[in-house]
């Protein structure tokens, strides 16, 4: 059979030249990894993050809050770190995931948008730093572990947004992100409200990081929020600060004889060469208590 130039499919000469659409080469070698006991151990671990983030939009702006609890796995790494970061004079970004990745990701934006203002003199668009991270963190299909809740307010008012760490995008008049987000977003629903004070949206945005303080246990120390208007922005940290108990002012002191001795001690001494003085104690239970002791485990098991 002869092939004209006619009968050639360019669509799929095009992706062929440019191995474009999907690629299932590594299928075959994943399954002899995971198939190999040696290999699969040596997998990397899942680690779960833990963070509550959330953020609404009220009367005049909008209010960014976050806990400060940093976890290594089952460790609480440290008490009072900072998850809201600084996009632009005008926009800020709560970080929930991997820390490292969180902090490189919202610097990197800031950078961007830095120069790009020192280019134009103009105020940064909060579009354009939400398109910038999810164009960034779409390019690494979520294996950049970065879960951002986006405000800011500018020339055309204020914006709320969130991206996910494989690059989608949600705009809602509140937001959650986080271990945390379900037990926060139990209190939006509950008691959000159209064109809210700022005294009012602080304290709703605080009760939703408290409660995912107290429901989540990847969440927890103080609560930093952050409010964005028409004038600017101001941190508020630590504007909640949780009560670290203090050591107990009084001593726990039994006196001799609390707990009852069962049974007659003996010292045995302790035939070791390297201790020959040392010498052990051993409780003996008499002969005669032997259905007592019977009778008692028979009590235990019924």
């Amino acid at each position: 059979m002869t092939v004209t130039k006619e009968s050639v499919d360019m669509t799929a000469d095009a992706l062929e030249r440019s191995m474009g659409g999907f690629n299932f080469q590594n299928y075959a070698r994943n399954v002899r990894l995971l198939q190999d006991e040696k290999m699969s151990t040596a997998l990397t671990k899942y680690t779960k993050t833990g963070t509550t983030i959330a953020g609404l939009q009220f009367k005049d702006g909008i209010v960014l809050g976050a806990d400060t609890r940093s976890t290594a796995g089952p460790i609480v790494a440290n008490k009072n770190c900072e998850k809201i970061h600084h996009i632009a004079p005008n926009i800020y970004c709560c970080g929930a995931g991997t820390a490292a990745d969180c902090d490189q990701v919202t610097g990197l934006i800031s950078s961007q948008l830095n120069l790009q203002r020192r280019n134009t003199g103009e105020e940064s668009l909060v579009v354009c730093a939400l398109t910038r991270l999810k164009r960034y963190l779409f390019r690494y299909q979520g294996y950049v572990s970065a879960a951002l809740v986006l405000g800011g307010f500018d020339s055309t008012g204020p914006h709320l947004h969130t991206v996910w760490p494989h690059g989608s995008t949600d705009t809602l008049p509140y937001v959650t992100m986080g271990s945390g987000s379900l037990c926060a977003m139990a209190v939006f629903e509950a008691e959000y409200k159209r064109d809210m004070s700022q005294e009012e949206a602080m304290e709703l945005v605080q009760r939703a990081i408290l409660s995912g303080i107290a429901n989540d246990m990847g969440s927890g120390s103080n609560v930093d929020l952050c409010v964005i208007t028409k004038k600017g922005a101001k941190m508020h940290r630590n504007r909640f600060k949780t009560e670290i108990p203090n050591k107990k002012d009084y001593k726990m002191d039994y006196p001799r004889g609390t707990t009852p001795i069962i049974g007659v001690p003996k010292v045995i001494p302790h035939r070791d060469k390297m201790k020959p003085n040392a010498l052990t104690v051993v409780t003996v239970i008499p002969e005669g208590d032997e259905e007592k002791k019977e009778e008692k485990k028979m009590d235990i098991d019924d």
